[in-house]
């Protein structure tokens, strides 16, 4: 089979052809401009591809609701052009295709179930921190929507009690995001994350916060498995210490071997890459090619 793969993120789109065997045989990428040209992009280079079935996994908030009139439609983003545009009618009027359709982090937890960091298991959660924040949840064999969709990244946290930053959260100043996500790094410390050295005070405060979180995700959804993604997390070093963090927060807890004494194998970097939310755009085109 040839599935059409997109990973639609804030910054750019990456779009791809794989097979049921969960081989990426081709790609390209480009910026994330405004939706016409962005999705002109996409419809030339799917157009001679011969896909059987597209998935997309995007930044969102989106529609993910089947019932609603507005199924397919980007909500609410900062982006421009963006807020209430139907990606997914876009595409559907060019190929006669079925299609996945689900958040970007909601795809990159399902290409880590099916093809990375958690195979095999039945459940787990991807945080991807860059930009914004961002949490997808798979639990029970099933990839969690609810109400609309995890909007993990806007939880609130405790403040770190030498942050003075007031966050950068637009609706929340200092949630998650708000206080975590690179552009919080940069507004707080005056350079961009990549610029700090590994002992720079920054780090610490990172972990303090991205901890909190993790241990929050063990506590209210119980995953089997815990990866962390995105431009922050580049930095090797943070991983030790939010596994740590996540540690002192539970403080013995939850009594599994896997938070007690197993840290290392259960919050882990993306066994996918940085090419999880494609692997996982493949898997929800895969899974729209079964139902049809």
């Amino acid at each position: 089979m040839r599935i059409g793969a997109i990973e639609a993120g804030g910054t750019k789109f990456v779009c791809g052809i794989g097979d049921e065997e969960g081989r990426i045989l081709d790609r390209i990428s480009f910026p994330t401009e405004r939706p016409e040209p962005t999705l002109g992009k996409v419809i030339d280079y799917f157009r001679d591809k011969g896909v059987e079935a597209i998935g997309i996994g995007t930044f969102g908030p989106i529609n993910i609701d089947p019932a609603s009139p507005m199924y397919g439609h980007v909500t609410t983003t900062p982006k421009p052009g963006w807020t209430g545009y139907d990606f997914l009618g876009t595409l559907k009027k060019e190929f006669d295709v079925p299609f996945g359709w689900d958040t970007d982090v909601n795809a990159a937890a399902y290409g880590e179930a099916k093809w990375g960091a958690a195979k095999g298991l039945d459940s787990c959660a991807y945080f991807t921190i860059g930009t914004g924040i961002g949490v997808g949840v798979y639990a029970e064999g099933k990839l969690v929507h609810g109400l609309v969709h995890p909007e993990g990244g806007h939880i609130p946290v405790k403040r770190h009690p030498d942050d003075t930053f007031e966050g950068f959260c637009p609706y929340h100043k200092d949630c998650l995001e708000g206080v975590a996500a690179g552009p919080a790094i940069e507004r707080r410390w005056g350079v961009k994350g990549s610029e700090l050295g590994a002992d720079h005070p920054a780090w610490a405060m990172e972990a303090y916060y991205i901890g909190q979180a993790v241990a929050t995700a063990v506590l209210m959804l119980s995953p089997k498995k815990i990866i962390l993604g995105g431009g922050v997390m580049k930095q090797e070093h943070l991983l030790p210490m939010i596994r740590e963090e996540a540690k002192r927060y539970l403080n013995g807890y939850v009594r599994d071997e896997r938070v007690l004494a197993g840290m290392d194998e259960y919050v882990v970097a993306p066994g996918l890459g940085e090419i999880a939310g494609l692997y996982g755009a493949l898997a929800l085109g895969l899974a729209a090619a079964g139902r049809a």
